[in-house]
């Protein structure tokens, strides 16, 4: 089983929130996730970045592949993802 860190939309209708979840690669976007272990709100100034460093750390030890974004967040956070 794959397993990826990545974003899931919860926010409405133009005003996109997202959350950082830990799913199988094959289940879909918005669909059934293993954990939260953070959130993402673009439309803050400057944006909102918030992760549960433990969980994210455990998850990436555990063998877990965060997607382009997520691993993006990870940097601007300073959070090593190798």
């Amino acid at each position: 089983m794959a397993v990826r860190m990545r974003l899931t939309r919860v926010g409405s209708k133009k005003n996109p929130i997202y959350r950082i979840v830990v799913a199988d690669s094959r289940s879909p976007r918005d669909g059934r996730f293993i954990e939260i272990v953070g959130r993402y709100n673009p439309q803050h100034d400057p944006s909102l970045i918030e992760f549960d460093e433990a969980k994210v750390k455990d998850w990436l030890s555990k063998g877990a592949q965060p997607s382009d974004p997520v691993a993006r967040l990870l940097k601007a956070k300073n959070i090593s993802v190798a």
